[in-house]
């Protein structure tokens, strides 16, 4: 049952699955762009409600109207133009990645399937972990053409390596400029060739040992944070994140971006989600940036697809196992 009372609004209408740590992340800053009115869906009673309500009492202090709506089930979602995707559980100890692989993809795959019928023509963006293989389960839920069923992961893993450059050379972030590509974990690939503070690559800047170094910091940075957090994981920068990517969406900005999604050959990879820069639009991905890799880094994308892969092949035995 949805929280306020109803409004009739012609604003765009973004609607958020889990709220949890990054699904409320996502829609608190959502409501701060005050160009979408937001929905947020949860299981748990009272929670999207909630926080929905507390947002709302936020508006007249940062001055935003944006119409924000908790729910516990899939009507007030009709006519999204973007879904976003959060809920799944984190890998806990002692559990194994077949049982996170298992539980993830059931909550994906019924999310998916009861989210996207009202809402034909949205984008859906996909950040419950693992990442690129739950955008396989999303992808083959919901019905849509790739191009507007894609991952976020490459977003968050290249502020993160921005981050880490100028703390490194001690510059503001805003000059700094990273790419990131492959899948979300610690086979992801750092471009230090294609990442500069002010136009200059970084790799004209730093020794190889700073540069690698940085590198596998970036890798790591997830498992980084939640190893300082103790109990919980990133939610800030994974929230806007997903906000850099509904402003693209929303407001046509045609953004380049790396996303997760779905190659047919491109980079020599068929079948699989995988990220690479995409330029992102009202279209989703409306192309394909395809850029010059060594044979290093190309060998690099391909161990990291074949992570990918891994777990798409866990998926299916999983999914047999149980048919």
């Amino acid at each position: 049952m949805a929280s306020g009372a109803e409004r009739t609004s012609t604003r765009r209408k973004v609607t958020v699955i889990g709220a949890g740590m990054v699904g409320g992340t996502v829609a608190q800053m959502l409501a701060t762009r005050d160009y979408a009115d937001v929905v947020l869906v949860d299981i748990v009673e009272g929670m999207p409600q909630g926080k929905s309500l507390d947002l709302m009492q936020v508006g007249p202090l940062l001055g935003y109207d944006t119409q924000l709506t908790g729910a516990n089930s899939y009507e007030a979602t009709a006519g999204s133009d973007v879904i976003v995707i959060t809920s799944g559980i984190a890998r806990k100890p002692g559990m194994s990645r077949d049982d996170l692989l298992r539980t993830n993809m059931g909550i994906v795959g019924s999310v998916t399937k009861q989210v996207v019928p009202s809402s034909p023509d949205a984008v859906v963006i996909v950040v419950s972990n693992p990442l690129d293989a739950m955008c396989h389960v999303a992808f083959d839920n919901a019905g849509l053409p790739r191009e507007r069923v894609i991952g976020m992961a490459g977003v968050l893993d290249s502020a993160r390596f921005r981050t880490f450059i100028a703390m490194e050379m001690n510059v503001s972030v805003q000059d700094v400029t990273a790419l990131v590509l492959g899948g979300h974990g610690d086979t992801m690939v750092p471009l230090s060739r294609y990442s500069t503070v002010a136009g200059i690559p970084i790799t004209e800047l730093l020794s190889p040992e700073r540069v690698t170094a940085i590198e596998q910091r970036t890798a790591s940075g997830g498992a980084e944070i939640v190893g300082l957090l103790k109990t919980g994981s990133a939610y800030y920068a994974p929230g806007m994140s997903v906000v850099e990517m509904v402003d693209a969406i929303l407001l046509d900005k045609r953004r380049v971006l790396p996303t997760s999604v779905l190659l047919k050959g491109e980079y020599g990879i068929d079948g699989l989600f995988v990220g690479v820069p995409v330029k992102l639009s009202a279209a989703g991905v409306e192309e394909i940036i395809q850029i010059t890799l060594t044979s290093a880094e190309q060998a690099a994308l391909e161990k990291s697809a074949s992570s990918v892969q891994s777990l798409v092949d866990a998926m299916a035995a999983l999914a047999a196992s149980e048919s």
